[in-house]
């Protein structure tokens, strides 16, 4: 046997191709900078509706409150003279009935107290 020469395989002038071993997927959608910096402003832009909705929604239950504090007056005007009609109405009707009784005092109170007892007033429903 005779001896050769070895020859090393070497790489041929300029080298050769870069092997391409890694995926080439392009960056798709913002960074997550730009996601962070969006959803805190959205969120920060809710936060403020919300607050102006609350802030709203109060200044309107104070006007209800206050529109029923000054019609309180007039309901209880209104309530006084009604109270005050029956009453007339509830003598008339007693001193028609009690007519005929000898010794009754229309409108005297029929408790054994001094004490004002309001009229009670029931409205029943007509059949």
């Amino acid at each position: 046997m005779a001896s050769t020469p070895q020859i090393q395989d070497l790489p041929r002038p300029g080298g050769f191709p870069a092997v391409q071993y890694k995926r080439n997927i392009p960056r798709r959608g913002p960074s997550g900078l730009a996601l962070f910096t969006g959803i805190t402003a959205i969120s920060a832009l809710g936060f403020y509706w919300m607050t102006q909705t609350i802030l709203e929604s109060r200044e309107l239950k104070r006007e209800k409150n206050w529109s029923r504090i000054h019609l309180i007056p007039m309901l209880q005007a209104e309530f006084d003279r009604d109270t005050y009609r029956r009453a007339q109405a509830s003598l008339q009707r007693e001193a028609e009935i009690m007519k005929d009784v000898p010794d009754w005092k229309i409108g005297e109170s029929v408790y054994n107290s001094k004490r004002y007892v309001p009229p009670s007033v029931f409205v029943l429903p007509e059949k």
